[in-house]
């Protein structure tokens, strides 16, 4: 939906975001999470046998299952992840800090310290997309941080495989603990423990709303979550000097994540709308996730301001979860 100089009076009703078809999960997931207390590895296998059609013997990835990971993947595939996790290693490395002591007084000294989690569960979402940017966004930080015990949990496909790129990820990451197991049995499984999913102290990385229920429901069991997440967001503010086709890409990488996606264009040039908008619809057409994206994008909105100030204050009622400018 394109937009022309709105009125201040309706950003409030343009920043709403689109409404979600939500159900009451609590009674499934607090039955399974019961199952699975009880139950432990017997309880996981059946409901993946059950939500992923998929019959697991051995939870736990082999090593040859990681090593055999590299040979599945294009050369161009590799390199990128590479670079992507040199970079995030590179960014992280600079948030290590030393503690400063200060003297506030005599005989007082004060200091911030950190200190690393040890035992982390990384939910890897990897059904209809396997995120294997999830892998080295949390599990590089981690490793740095210098937890002892990093698990990834991620649900296998029918054949009760893992995706190559997601193997592969964790071997650059420096993860060996990979579980071939998603949804509220997963995040159970990682609050509870079991033989062969072991218990953590905090559970981090997104899902749909069953892996979000489950994770609030971990946290009244005294296991901590990141947050819960919701649909997946960007705005993009451009003027005269982007390039078109990549910020047609962009917003088509936000919302090709799910249907209930959300992805904004705002500019002080109607050229730009329309040269991105023309980008969009080329683009589109070689997603393999192109109905998730269309959906996405029928709720989505492309707006015109009269200057880029506009735009920014826009930008700050909205308030994106991802801000590209």
């Amino acid at each position: 939906k394109k937009i022309k100089f709105p009125t201040t009076r309706s950003w409030t009703k343009l920043a709403i975001r689109p409404s979600i078809d939500t159900v009451d999960l609590s009674s499934t997931v607090e039955k399974i999470f019961t199952d699975i207390w009880k139950n432990g590895d017997t309880a996981v296998a059946k409901y993946t046998r059950r939500f992923d059609k998929a019959t697991i013997a051995q939870t736990r990835t082999s090593a040859a299952e990681i090593k055999a990971a590299d040979g599945k993947l294009s050369m161009d595939l590799k390199e990128a992840m590479q670079r992507a996790a040199q970079n995030i290693r590179k960014f992280h490395t600079a948030q290590i800090e030393k503690p400063k002591v200060i003297r506030t007084m005599k005989g007082v000294r004060c200091w911030r310290e950190s200190r690393p989690i040890e035992n982390v569960g990384l939910y890897i979402p990897g059904g209809s997309a396997p995120l294997f940017s999830t892998v080295l966004m949390l599990g590089i930080p981690a490793q740095l941080a210098g937890c002892k015990e990093i698990v990834i949990c991620t649900p296998p496909d029918k054949k009760g495989k893992i995706h190559p790129a997601i193997l592969y990820a964790a071997k650059l990451a420096g993860i060996s603990k990979i579980c071939k197991v998603g949804g509220i049995q997963a995040v159970a499984a990682l609050t509870y423990g079991t033989k062969q999913i072991p218990r953590v102290d905090k559970i981090f990385g997104p899902g749909n709303q069953y892996v979000t229920a489950a994770k609030q429901y971990a946290q009244q069991k005294g296991v901590a979550i990141d947050l819960p997440a919701g649909p997946s967001e960007v705005l993009i503010i451009a003027d005269q000097t982007c390039i078109p086709a990549f910020v047609a890409a962009d917003l088509l990488s936000q919302a090709e994540h799910g249907p209930d996606s959300q992805v904004v264009l705002l500019s002080d040039d109607d050229g730009v709308l329309n040269a991105v908008l023309a980008e969009v619809d080329k683009q589109i057409e070689k997603l393999p996730r192109i109905e998730i994206a269309r959906e996405a994008l029928r709720h989505s909105k492309a707006i015109l301001f009269k200057s880029i100030d506009q735009c920014m204050a826009f930008s700050n009622q909205y308030a994106p979860e991802h801000l590209i400018l």
